[in-house]
């Protein structure tokens, strides 16, 4: 049984210890079928470290943020998702996360863990991940495409993938679960 969970994080800046989420979405996949779609906005853990560089890409401002859910309620929020879909102690029972330039992701996934005295992500969130930003690397070295830059608009743009309101992290994820399906068909 595959169990994917595509996700994207909207954050406060670019170090996940410092910084936090303050927007998540995520499609859960299992075998093929999409059971669930998430969303959350909630304010930081923190407010001491936010870049207001990374508020004004994801179009957010200080009195924006404060209207958002408290972080420690969308943390059982998510909980409650995972433990739904996955039993934490079988280790075999895991997502497989899924995103583009997911590490990004999965990083401040792990540190939101943590910061809500969790340093248990790991039972619910596999190691490996699925990514296509390497594999349109590669695709675009051998000349299978032909890239004009590899942000996720771009991409899209390039590819014929709608994406409405990047930096959203909704429909960043609905892009690039689209994407993933369309750079799997390079590689049949």
């Amino acid at each position: 049984m595959s169990k994917i969970f595509y996700f994207d994080v909207e954050t406060t800046g670019l170090d996940p210890i410092k910084n936090d989420i303050i927007q998540l979405a995520g499609i859960i996949e299992i075998d093929g079928v999409v059971k669930e779609e998430i969303e959350f906005k909630c304010q930081p853990t923190s407010y001491k470290d936010i870049s207001w560089e990374a508020l004004n890409v994801n179009g957010a401002t200080l009195d924006k943020i404060k209207t958002f859910s408290d972080h420690s309620e969308c943390y059982d929020y998510l909980l409650a998702i995972f433990d739904k879909y996955i039993n934490k102690f079988d280790k075999k029972d895991k997502f497989i996360p899924a995103g583009y330039n997911v590490s990004f992701d999965i990083g401040f996934l792990f540190e939101w863990f943590k910061k809500h005295n969790n340093k248990y992500c790991g039972a619910y969130i596999d190691y490996h991940k699925i990514d296509p930003m390497p594999v349109l690397l590669m695709l675009d070295l051998k000349g299978t495409l032909k890239l004009n830059g590899f942000k996720l608009t771009e991409v899209c743009d390039q590819l014929g993938i709608e994406l409405s309101g990047a930096h959203d992290a909704l429909n960043d994820i609905r892009s690039t679960r689209e994407l993933c399906k369309k750079v799997l068909t390079y590689l049949k």
